[in-house]
């Protein structure tokens, strides 16, 4: 039997409370509009406040079951009334979430199960553009799904609607494309996708876990935006996550079918064990209340108006930002950004080749002037780039931005060039990742700077030019194994 204490004596409230305001120091800033990724911020003053107490409020209500606290049928009804009526279609039914991650995990299996027990199909195929979120490949890894990746346009980064038509097959169980994509930050063809998809009986799922929520505010603002959800012929699901460009806290959800039919085959109930009969819409069972109130005391205050006024304020500095970026030497945007996600790219002459030495460079020289831009690798032919989220609250930033970036790019230009080894690339390229043992992973980790312990490098081009050279299963594996390295008991 252990003999050590678990947990120290008790300690003071004022006490704890102070160590974890020292420990959230060390964080990225999430307010203030100079962290431009996972972090989404209106820069309304209260809204933090209100979040917090209507959290308070339910953080003790148990979501499991609404049949013994009827406020969260209550509040989730009015919240997925409210994403139907601005995304849907009449007789439009949806669930509350944790996160895209889960809306997306949902969706993909409901339809596994769909083309089980509808279509007969044992062996279901999952159909994706190149450009679809990781958490796609995600969910057919948990539920049994053969992804199949088609390449997107190489100039627009849009997916290429015939490949993706060609791709279907009697065994594909859904298709997918994304309003915008996470990487490049463009929308894909929904409707030339789902109306493929519809002449084969497939389903198809719109990813609007970022412009979801957006776009039609965009639209109502006076911009042009494509029709997406589920108006469109063919879409039969879509994901939008509220905690992204609706300013909920993390995390919030939304995903939504085009029926209650198909949302049937989202849920899981039992009754086959002695304890109280078991009805799951989502991944989780117990979950506090707390979330979906504070989603619920978010939209009711915000509102439509404020929506579309938040919206105008994203578009207005996407367009400032855009313009100073491609008044940049060297510097390229990426497709035909459309939902307040900029992706760039940097060449030491102009119209040359990316640079990914000096994109890193220019990454770490932001960071050190206290911006947070996010390296993006290449992939499949794609090039590699630094990815910005827009807020409202980086309004009044993009001048400050542009300017450090402009000297940041000189000094990122005067640095060594930063590449790896062409030996040591072709070294990696035999390792098997699946064959390496703890001190093999552990060894190529130190060298790749992460290892030992010792936190992440002060600059990280060394270690993501490396990363970038590694073999898809090898930087994988070494990943895995980092964050195992992250989140180890002493």
């Amino acid at each position: 039997m252990p003999t050590d204490p678990a947990l120290p004596d008790g300690r003071p409230a004022a006490e704890v409370l102070a160590e974890l305001r020292a420990l959230r120091e060390a964080d990225a800033p999430t307010r203030g509009g100079r962290t431009f990724a996972y972090v989404y911020d209106a820069g309304l003053e209260g809204l933090d406040e209100l979040a917090a107490e209507a959290y308070t409020a339910f953080a003790t209500v148990n979501g499991l079951d609404p049949t013994v606290f009827p406020s969260v049928a209550r509040l989730e009804n009015d919240v997925v009334g409210a994403v139907a009526a601005l995304l849907g279609a009449p007789g439009a039914q949806g669930t509350f979430t944790s996160g895209g991650t889960e809306s997306i995990l949902l969706a993909v299996k409901t339809a596994r199960d769909h083309a089980r027990t509808v279509r007969g199909i044992t062996d279901p195929q999952l159909v994706l553009p190149s450009t679809a979120h990781a958490a796609f490949h995600k969910a057919a890894a948990y539920l049994g799904l053969e992804t199949v990746v088609v390449p997107v346009d190489p100039v627009t980064f849009r997916a290429d609607a015939g490949a993706m038509a060609a791709a279907l097959t009697d065994r594909t169980a859904l298709v997918v494309a994304s309003t915008p994509s996470y990487a490049h930050g463009v929308v894909d063809p929904v409707a030339e996708i789902a109306a493929a998809a519809s002449a084969r009986g497939v389903l198809c799922h719109v990813d609007a876990c970022i412009g979801g929520w957006i776009l039609p505010y965009l639209r109502r603002a006076g911009r042009e935006v494509e029709p997406f959800d589920l108006s469109v012929p063919g879409v039969t699901s879509l994901s939008v996550d509220l905690h992204k460009y609706a300013y909920a806290d993390k995390g919030a959800s939304v995903v939504l079918y085009r029926d209650a039919e198909l949302r049937r085959h989202q849920y899981f109930a039992h009754a086959g064990w002695p304890g109280y009969p078991v009805v799951n819409p989502t991944v989780q069972g117990t979950k506090s209340g707390g979330l979906l109130a504070q989603a619920w005391a978010v939209l009711q205050h915000v509102g439509e108006e404020g929506y579309t006024a938040l919206a105008g304020r994203v578009a207005e500095a996407s367009d400032r930002l855009l313009a100073g970026l491609r008044a940049l030497d060297g510097v390229r945007v990426l497709g035909d950004p459309a939902a307040g996600l900029v992706a760039f790219t940097v060449a030491r002459e102009e119209d040359g080749e990316p640079d990914l030495g000096l994109l890193l460079h220019l990454a770490d020289e932001m960071r050190e002037l206290g911006w947070y831009l996010q390296p993006q690798l290449s992939f499949d032919g794609l090039p590699p780039n630094l990815h910005l989220t827009l807020t409202p609250a980086t309004v009044g930033q993009v001048g400050t931005l542009l300017d450090d970036l402009a000297a940041a790019l000189a000094k990122a230009r005067a640095l060594e060039p930063v590449a790896v080894d062409p030996a040591l690339a072709a070294f990696a390229a035999e390792l098997d990742p699946d064959t390496l043992g703890p001190d093999d992973v552990a060894g190529v980790l130190a060298f790749a700077g992460l290892g030992g312990g010792a936190g992440l490098p002060a600059r990280m081009a060394p270690v993501l030019v490396l990363l970038d050279a590694l073999p898809g299963a090898l930087k994988e594996r070494l990943l895995a194994e980092f964050i195992g390295s992250v989140f180890r008991v002493p």
